[in-house]
């Protein structure tokens, strides 16, 4: 029965790349040329390499955002790495369906800890690396290789040795302070919704329909809590919970960045009290 499981594990596994790289330029195709020269079994799914360059906050909504939707085993390999070359490290961090690989950076937590982390490695093992190493590509010389080696059945512990500490960035912590949660701006989409780093049980203790009060940028803000955009008028803010289970501003069939002069990486405040539809 263990063999079986694992031979279709090995028929059905799945890479996902997401990276800062773009398309014109050759890497990508690096990248997935060493994973099938490993594991030409393996499918390979881009979810985006257009990341904004050096953007780690960007990478890590952006994997947090789509993983949940992958099935389980795949491997999430994140190279968005300003620190390539440096110290660094390489890890793996084993969730509870999924692998996440790549640099020590924050650029995997959101996602890892929204799934739930069992693990995490610290990969050392130059056998699972290819024979030389670029001191500016390890996502082909070392998260790709050791993604494909995942998908063949390698165990994480085979990868180097099991850490407890790793960089976790102000995006992916939200603090709670008496009745508040401290959190901030981690996205701003094409229809300039405002999304926060507020997760749904972060604000689960609200109703549709409550209004929700927030302070950033030295305002307050007093939005309705809502279901759908269109709860309120054409042209009125909200609160709401959107696609990707994080709490966002928004602006019904409007743009909220604008409209508030709201920027990625702004620092807000959520109050738990609760508000009366104001008269």
């Amino acid at each position: 029965m263990k063999m079986n499981n694992k031979i279709e594990f090995m028929v059905n596994s799945i890479i996902t790349l997401t990276t800062d790289f773009g398309l014109r330029d050759p890497y990508v195709a690096e990248m997935k040329a060493v994973i099938l020269g490993i594991n030409p079994r393996v499918t390979i799914i881009d979810i985006t390499h257009e990341v904004e360059k050096f953007n780690i906050r960007m990478g890590g909504y952006v994997l947090a955002s789509a993983a949940p939707y992958f099935p389980k085993g795949t491997v999430h390999v994140v190279v968005v790495d300003p620190g390539v070359g440096s110290k660094r490290k390489a890890i793996i961090v084993e969730g509870e369906r999924s692998f996440f690989v790549g640099p020590d950076n924050g650029v995997l937590i959101l996602a890892a800890e929204r799934e739930g982390i069992k693990n995490i490695y610290c990969i050392e093992n130059r056998r699972f690396m290819l024979p030389e190493v670029s001191e500016t590509f390890h996502g082909r010389d070392i998260f790709a290789p050791v993604a494909a080696y995942l998908t063949k059945g390698v165990q994480p512990i085979e990868f180097g040795s099991k850490i407890c500490k790793v960089v976790k960035p102000r995006f992916a912590k939200v603090i709670k302070r008496g009745n508040s949660l401290v959190g901030e701006v981690i996205h701003i989409d094409d229809f300039g919704n405002i999304v926060t780093n507020f997760s749904g049980k972060d604000v689960k203790q609200f109703r549709s329909g409550e209004f929700l009060q927030f302070k950033v940028k030295g305002s307050t803000l007093k939005l309705k809590f809502c279901k759908a955009y269109a709860d309120v008028k054409k042209n009125e803010p909200l609160a709401i919970i959107g696609s990707h289970d994080f709490l966002e501003i928004s602006v019904n069939q409007g743009n909220a960045a604008q409209h508030f002069g709201i920027e990625i990486g702004e620092k807000i405040t959520l109050t738990s009290s609760i508000y009366k539809k104001p008269s």
